[in-house]
């Protein structure tokens, strides 16, 4: 079945930076666009930063800049690198196929301390 794994999070300074992993199973993955979402708590998950199978890349207004998206389908991951960090940034992360609902993971916690 789809297993995703999201690492990478942890307590970081404003302007500092994180690189998030996500591994991916049970799904063709270089044939699958990935996403990843943020929540922050009391808010609806939003989308970040998208890559097509082709490695075309695609981002939210309030990452542009700072986020970028890639992908290694030899190890059937994706990855978001993370710089000048905010304290709004403060969400758990998760990807998953684009335009998929199911089969989400647990997550990985960012805290960006102002």
């Amino acid at each position: 079945q789809v297993q995703l794994v999201e690492s990478g999070g942890g307590l970081v300074e404003s302007g500092g930076s994180l690189r998030l992993s996500c591994a991916a199973s049970g799904f063709t993955f270089n044939n699958s666009a990935m996403i990843w979402y943020r929540q922050a708590p009391g808010k609806e998950r939003e989308g970040v930063a998208t890559i097509l199978e082709g490695g075309v890349r695609s981002y939210a207004d309030f990452v542009k800049g700072r986020f970028t998206i890639s992908r290694d389908n030899a190890k059937n991951t994706v990855y978001l690198q993370m710089n000048s960090l905010k304290s709004e940034d403060t969400a758990v992360y998760y990807c998953n196929r684009l335009g998929s609902s199911v089969s989400w993971g647990q997550g990985t916690q960012v805290t960006v301390s102002s």
